[in-house]
């Protein structure tokens, strides 16, 4: 299994990361990493990890140096991946559960003839690792449309077989997409199999400079969305439904259905706006949340 490893300015909390790598119970695994630009030491920390465990083990990408930003430099980390038997998608700034590697193995090991996307909940935790608390467990299957309301698939806990890392690596995001969600979108999509482990894998740490934090109650997403606003949401929505129009021909036959009913929503009347709402699948997880959802889609 190959790790996806994207640093920067991590000095902070990466050397916790790799010691969680060192601790999995699943011991077949190897890093490809690149860094994003960073200026403290973070590259001295991953220069001392690699002279560790070996250079063979943990090989910097030859793309290493400018900065993407993290998607993009996810998602080129993915596309030089993308044979290897699976990939595992790794922040710089959390704490891996022993067992992490082990049990997305196993779910790859029961299935292995479609795409597969692995992924579980966390405990969040505060800077120092403490105030534990768990991720929400959800009330609706994953898949798609849902896919296009939400990502429920958390970066920090997502495993990819090849299959799946291949579809993703061959269909481009659009701009300002999350590698994790277009990861998540992609292959439901594609009629891929995901799995959301009920058990949590991982101490999601909750700091000033996370990319994008985990409110801790269905509450405080709502909030978190109406300050937010429906700009944001609704433009990546546009985006996402455009982007995967491109690729129709590698869709699953629900999906090119459920794409074209919801881009002619999109691009339509208030009526056809309500007629994509009757899908069932096509929701948030809560009804708090889909309340606010179905608000905004109708709005336009």
């Amino acid at each position: 299994m190959t790790i996806l490893l994207s640093t920067y300015n991590g000095g902070r909390f990466s050397p916790a990361q790799l010691e969680s790598f060192e601790r999995q119970s699943h011991t077949a695994w190897d890093i490809l990493w690149r860094d994003d630009g960073s200026s403290d030491e973070t590259r001295q920390i991953m220069d001392q990890f690699t002279a560790k465990i070996g250079a063979g083990r943990c090989v910097e990408a030859d793309n290493s140096g400018p900065h993407l930003g993290a998607a993009p430099s996810f998602l080129t980390l993915l596309a030089r991946a993308q044979a290897c038997e699976a990939i595992a998608f790794s922040d710089q700034d959390d704490v891996w559960l022993p067992d992490k590697l082990a049990r997305a193995a196993a779910k790859l090991r029961d299935i292995d003839d479609q795409p597969l996307l692995y992924c579980a909940r966390q405990y969040l935790v505060d800077e120092a690792l403490q105030g534990m608390k768990l991720s929400m467990m959800l009330s609706n299957p994953p898949g798609f449309p849902a896919s296009l309301t939400q990502n429920i698939a958390h970066g920090n806990t997502m495993v990819m077989n090849r299959q799946a890392a291949a579809l993703v690596a061959k269909m481009p995001g659009p701009a300002g997409t999350i590698h994790d969600w277009w990861s998540y979108i992609v292959v439901a999509a594609c009629g891929g199999k995901i799995i959301i482990d009920p058990k949590p894998v991982v101490l999601y740490r909750q700091h000033p400079d996370n990319l994008i934090g985990s409110p801790r109650s269905t509450l405080g997403r709502a909030i978190a969305a109406l300050q937010r606003g429906p700009g944001i949401f609704m433009t990546m929505m546009r985006r996402h439904v455009s982007q995967l129009q491109t690729y129709q021909a590698a869709l699953s036959p629900q999906a090119q259905s459920d794409l074209s009913l919801i881009s002619n929503a999109l691009q339509g009347s208030y009526l056809d706006r309500v007629k994509a709402l009757r899908s069932p699948h096509f929701r948030r997880q809560t009804a708090l949340e889909n309340l606010l959802f179905r608000f905004w889609f109708l709005m336009g």
